[in-house]
C-alpha cells in the first residue's frame, strides 16, 4: 500500500477517533491472556512496511507463515489424537480400541509417573502412584500387551515420554518387529525434550550434557533405521502449563528447537539427515487471536532460522510442523461443562492456525482422569469442527487481518527480544543453570493469577457467574488399588521367568557403550528384547551418568 494511501488512513482514523472517544468501554482489562496489550482497532497503518511475498507467502511455501501444506486441510485434515492411557496395559490397549472405533485417526500413550521417571512398578518410589496417571510400562512384555490388536503399520502413535524415551522407543520398535512390522514403516513421535524438563515440567533423571547425548543418538539411529518417526516433539505445552505467557511459551520453545539442532550438528551430523523430523507440541490456551498468532509466528521464525542460520537446504527442515494440545491450566473444577465450551474454541484456534494434530481436552481432567462419556464429547468436538463448520475449507482464513499480521508480527519480535537473551546468557543450558526460565515463568504465572483474584481478568464460574449452590454431579473414573498389585506380580513373574544371563549381558554392554562414545540406541535395544525392565535399564546408565540435582533459587 502506498504513503500517500497510508496517509489517507490515517488522517480518517483521527476523524473516527474523534466520534470513539465519546463513546465510553467497560471497565476491563482488553490486553490478551498474556497481558499483551490490543489496540481497539487495526489498520493497515500497523502492518506497515508488511511485505506479501517475503512475511506471509502461499501456504507450503517459506517462509511457511500461512501453513506447512500447500492445501492444508482441503487435502487431509489433522490427526485427532486423544491423549490416553491409565491403569495396566491390558485397560489401555481397551481404551485405545474405543477410540479407534470411534473415529480417531492416531494414538497418543499416556505413562504413568513410575515409568516417566525411570522406576519399575515395584520400586519403592512408585508405591501409590502405578497406573494413576497412566499406563504403567515396565517392559517389552507391557508394550505388546498395550498395542495387542492394533497394526503399528497402520496407526501412528505419539509417546508422551522425555527422560526414559529411548527406553519406550525401543520397546516400540520391538514390539513392531514382534507384530512383523520393520522400522522403516513406524509412523509416530517421541515428546522426547528433556530441555523442557528441565524449564518447566521437572521429569527428569539424568543431567542435560549425558540427556542430550541420548537424544542425538535417537537422532541418528532414527535417520538410519526408523525414518518415518518424529524424534523430538519440541515442547511448549508444559512451559505454558506451569504459567508462561504466548510469547514464553512461543520463544523458549524455539530456543529448546534451536539447542537440539545445534547439539546435533555439534555431533557431526548433517541438519538436513535430522531436522525433517523434528517436530513441535504447543498449547492452545483461551485467548483465540493470540494463539492463532503465536503458530503462525512460529513456523515463520523457525523457517527462517534453520535456512539462514543453520544452512539447512532441504525445505523439510524449514518446516514447523506441530501437535497442539487444549489447555488443561484453563479448565475449571468448577462448572466442568463449561470446559467442553472452552476446549472448543481452544481447538477452532488450533487448526486456524493450521496444527498437524490435535487433542482436545475432556471436560472432567481437571478432577481425574477423563471417562469414556467425556472423552467421546472431546472427539466428536474435534469432529464437529472438522465437517460441520467449515472452517477446514480454506486455508489460513485469516490472512491479511491487520489485527491477526499485526499480532503476528507482535509475537516474532518479542521472541526475538528472548533469544537475545537467551543467548547473552550463554544459550539454553546456562539459561536453566541460571534459573532464568523458571523464574520468567513464575513471575508471569503470579501475574495471572492476581489478575484473577482482582476480578481484572474474569473466569467463568470461578471468580464471576458463580452457582453458591453447585453440586458435583459428573462421573469421575477412579483407579482400582488392585491394579498397582496386578502390575507389580507382572513384572515381578516377568524377571523370574527371563534369561536373566542375556538380561545382564545386555546391561553390562550397554554400561560399557554408556562409558565410551558409541551410540547407545543398538544397546538399549538388545536390552529391551532380553526383557530388561525400564527401571534396570535406567539404573545403568543412572550409575554412569548421576541423576541431575536443580539449584535452588529464592
Amino acid at each position: 500500500m502506498s504513503g500517500n494511501k497510508i496517509d489517507e488512513i490515517k488522517a480518517t482514523r483521527e476523524k473516527w477517533l474523534t466520534q470513539r472517544s465519546k463513546r465510553k468501554d467497560r471497565d476491563i482489562n482488553f490486553d490478551t491472556v498474556s497481558g499483551m496489550p490490543v489496540q481497539d482497532i487495526y489498520t493497515p497503518e500497523d502492518i506497515k512496511g508488511f511485505d506479501y511475498l517475503q512475511d506471509l507467502g502461499f501456504p507450503g511455501e517459506y517462509p511457511f507463515t500461512r501453513g506447512v501444506q500447500h492445501n492444508m486441510y482441503r487435502g487431509r485434515l489433522w490427526t485427532m489424537r486423544q491423549f490416553a492411557g491409565f491403569a495396566t496395559a491390558e485397560e489401555s490397549n481397551q481404551r485405545y480400541k474405543y477410540l479407534l472405533e470411534k473415529g480417531q485417526t492416531g494414538l497418543s500413550v499416556a505413562f504413568d509417573m513410575p515409568t516417566i521417571m525411570g522406576y519399575d512398578s515395584d520400586h519403592p518410589r512408585s508405591l501409590g502412584e502405578v497406573g494413576r496417571v497412566g499406563v504403567a510400562i515396565d517392559s517389552l512384555a507391557d508394550m505388546e500387551t498395550l498395542f495387542d490388536g492394533i497394526p503399528l503399520d497402520q496407526v501412528s502413535t505419539s509417546m508422551t515420554t522425555n527422560a526414559p524415551a529411548s527406553i519406550l522407543w525401543c520397546m516400540y520398535i520391538a514390539t513392531g518387529e514382534k507384530q512383523g512390522v520393520p522400522s522403516e514403516k513406524l509412523t509416530g513421535t517421541i515428546q522426547n525434550d528433556i530441555l523442557k524438563e528441565y524449564i518447566a515440567q521437572k521429569s527428569w533423571i539424568f543431567p542435560p550434557e549425558p540427556s542430550m547425548r541420548l537424544i542425538t543418538n535417537i537422532f541418528e539411529y532414527a535417520a538410519r533405521h526408523v525414518p518415518k518417526w518424529n524424534t523430538v516433539s519440541i515442547s511448549g505445552y508444559h512451559i505454558r502449563e506451569a504459567g508462561s505467557t504466548a510469547v514464553q511459551e512461543l520463544a523458549f520453545t524455539l530456543a529448546d528447537g534451536f539447542a537440539y539442532v545445534e547439539a546435533g550438528i555439534a555431533a557431526g551430523l548433517d541438519v538436513d539427515d535430522f531436522a525433517p523430523r523434528l517436530s513441535f507440541f504447543f498449547n492452545s490456551h483461551i485467548d483465540f487471536f493470540e494463539e492463532i498468532a503465536k503458530y503462525r509466528a512460529a513456523r515463520r521464525i523457525w523457517a527462517r532460522r534453520m535456512k539462514e542460520k543453520y544452512g539447512a537446504k532441504n525445505p523439510k527442515s524449514w518446516l514447523l510442523r506441530f501437535h497442539t494440545q487444549t489447555a488443561g491450566c484453563s479448565l475449571t473444577a468448577q462448572q466442568p461443562e463449561n470446559n467442553i465450551i472452552r476446549t472448543a474454541y481452544e481447538a477452532l484456534a488450533a487448526v486456524l492456525g493450521g496444527t498437524q494434530s490435535l487433542h482436545t481436552n475432556s471436560m472432567d481432567e481437571v478432577l481425574a482422569l477423563p471417562t469414556e462419556k467425556s472423552v467421546q464429547i472431546a472427539l466428536r468436538t474435534q469432529q464437529i469442527i472438522a465437517y460441520e463448520t467449515g472452517v477446514a475449507n480454506v486455508i489460513d482464513p485469516l490472512a491479511g487481518s491487520y489485527f491477526v499480521e499485526a499480532l503476528t508480527n507482535k509475537m516474532e519480535e518479542e521472541a526475538e527480544k528472548y533469544f537475545a537473551e537467551i543467548e547473552r546468557r550463554g544459550g539454553v543450558l546456562a539459561a536453566i543453570d541460571q534459573n532464568f526460565f523458571q523464574q520468567e515463568i513464575a513471575d508471569a504465572a503470579y501475574q495471572y493469577q492476581r489478575a484473577i483474584d482482582k476480578k481484572q481478568r474474569i473466569q467463568v464460574g470461578v471468580n464471576e457467574f458463580i452457582n453458591p449452590d453447585e453440586q458435583m454431579d459428573i462421573e469421575i473414573l477412579t483407579i482400582d488399588p488392585a491394579i498397582e498389585r496386578k502390575q507389580v506380580e507382572k513384572v515381578q513373574k516377568l524377571r523370574r521367568d527371563r534369561d536373566n544371563i542375556r538380561v545382564q549381558e545386555t546391561l553390562e554392554a550397554l554400561r560399557k557403550a554408556a562409558e565410551g562414545t558409541e551410540n547407545m540406541i543398538p544397546y538399549i535395544l538388545e536390552c529391551v528384547r532380553a526383557y530388561a525392565t525400564e527401571g534396570e535399564i535406567v539404573q545403568t546408565m543412572r550409575e554412569v551418568f548421576g541423576e541431575y540435582k536443580e539449584k535452588p533459587t529464592f
